[in-house]
C-alpha cells in the first residue's frame, strides 16, 4: 500500500475521531471530540472542524495527500452526503464539501460508511487479512458491515454495500426503525439483546446494569434467559451471514463491536447456528472470527480508503 501520509476521520454518534496515518497503518497523530449528536448540523460540523484543525496544526499535516472519512450512515459517496440515523441534525449533509472547505481543495476526499471502513481495516491489518472474499461486521448499538470481493473493498455506488444489519431474517418479526421487519439489527444489536432478556424475565445485578455486556456476564454465569437472548442474536447473525455467503461466496465473516466482545457467549452459538443456514457445498467451509482491530478500526479503515483512492488516481494517470 502507498506509503504517503493521509488524514482519517471516524465519525459516529458518540465521538468524532481524527488521525494522521501512514502507509503501514500506523497512527502518528490523534485528535478527538465528543459528537454533539442531538444538536443542529452546523454544531456537529464544528466538532469535525475542531478535529481537523488539531490535525492541521501538527507539522506532519504537510505530508498528508488525501483524507478518508468513515461515517455512520447511511452515506452517499456519489454525492458526498451523509444522513446518520443517530445524528438527526445531518440529513443529506454535504460532509465532503464541508471537509474539503476546511482542509483545502487540493486534497482528495474519500467517503465510506463506518461498516465499510472497519472492513477495510480488518482486511488490511486484521482478521480478514489474506482473505480475498470476506464480510466484516460491527455488532454494537447497531449492526453494520462491509464486503471484500476478489481482494478489493466493495463499497458499492453509495458506500453502503454490505450493510448486513438490515437484511430481514424474520419476515414477520418486529418493526425495525429502518422501516422493514425482522432485521438482523433488530434482533442482534446490543440494545435488542438486553431488551429481549429483560422482557423474558432477566434481572440485572445490584448495580442495575441493563446493558448487553451485563447480559453477557449473566450468560457466562449460567443465567438461562441471558443465554437464550444471546442464542437468538447468534441465530439472526448466522442467517444473515449465510445469506451473504450464499450470494457472493465469502469465505470468512469477521465480527467486531461491543457485542463481539462477549466471546464464546456469542461465538459458540453463532458457529453452531451457522451450520443450520450455511448448508450448500460452496459455503460449508465458511469460518467466523472475532475482529482484531479494536477501537482504531474506523480510523485505519478510513485511511485505507484514502490510500486506495490515491493509488487508483495514480493508476488512471490523473
Amino acid at each position: 500500500m502507498h506509503t504517503d501520509l493521509v488524514a482519517a476521520l471516524d465519525i459516529g454518534g458518540t465521538k468524532i475521531a481524527g488521525a494522521l496515518v501512514d502507509g503501514h497503518g500506523a497512527i502518528l497523530v490523534r485528535a478527538q471530540r465528543p459528537t454533539p449528536s442531538q444538536e443542529d448540523g452546523d454544531t456537529v460540523m464544528r466538532a469535525v472542524e475542531e478535529v481537523l484543525g488539531e490535525l492541521r496544526a501538527a507539522p506532519l499535516w504537510e505530508r498528508a495527500h488525501a483524507i478518508g472519512i468513515g461515517s455512520a450512515g447511511p452515506v452517499d459517496a456519489s454525492t458526498g452526503t451523509v444522513s446518520p440515523v443517530n445524528v438527526p441534525g445531518w440529513r443529506d449533509f454535504p460532509l465532503v464539501e464541508r471537509v474539503r472547505a476546511k482542509a483545502g481543495d487540493h486534497l482528495p476526499v474519500e467517503l465510506i460508511g463506518d461498516g465499510v471502513a472497519i472492513t477495510a481495516a480488518e482486511h488490511w491489518q486484521g482478521a480478514a487479512r489474506g482473505h480475498a472474499n470476506a464480510l466484516c461486521m460491527v455488532v454494537s448499538t447497531g449492526v453494520g458491515g462491509g464486503l471484500v470481493l476478489n481482494g478489493q473493498l466493495h463499497s458499492g455506488p453509495t458506500g453502503n454495500a454490505g450493510h448486513i444489519g438490515h437484511i430481514s431474517v424474520d419476515l414477520d418479526g418486529d418493526a425495525c426503525p429502518c422501516g422493514a421487519r425482522g432485521c438482523v439489527e433488530r434482533i442482534a444489536s446490543g440494545p435488542n439483546i438486553a431488551r429481549r432478556a429483560l422482557e423474558n424475565g432477566w434481572c440485572p445485578g445490584p448495580d442495575g446494569d441493563t446493558s448487553a455486556a451485563a447480559v453477557a456476564a449473566a450468560a457466562r454465569a449460567g443465567d438461562p434467559v441471558a443465554i437464550a437472548s444471546f442464542a437468538r442474536a447468534a441465530q439472526a447473525l448466522a442467517a444473515g451471514i449465510a445469506a451473504t455467503a450464499t450470494l457472493v461466496e465469502i469465505d470468512i465473516a469477521v465480527v467486531g463491536g461491543g457485542v463481539g466482545k462477549a466471546g464464546d457467549v456469542l461465538f459458540a452459538p453463532l458457529r453452531k447456528a451457522l451450520g443450520d443456514y450455511a448448508t450448500l457445498s460452496f459455503v460449508q467451509r465458511l469460518t467466523v472470527a472475532p475482529a482484531q482491530m479494536g477501537t482504531d478500526a474506523g480510523l485505519v479503515g478510513a485511511a485505507a480508503a484514502a490510500l486506495a483512492g490515491m493509488a487508483g488516481t495514480a493508476a488512471a494517470g490523473v
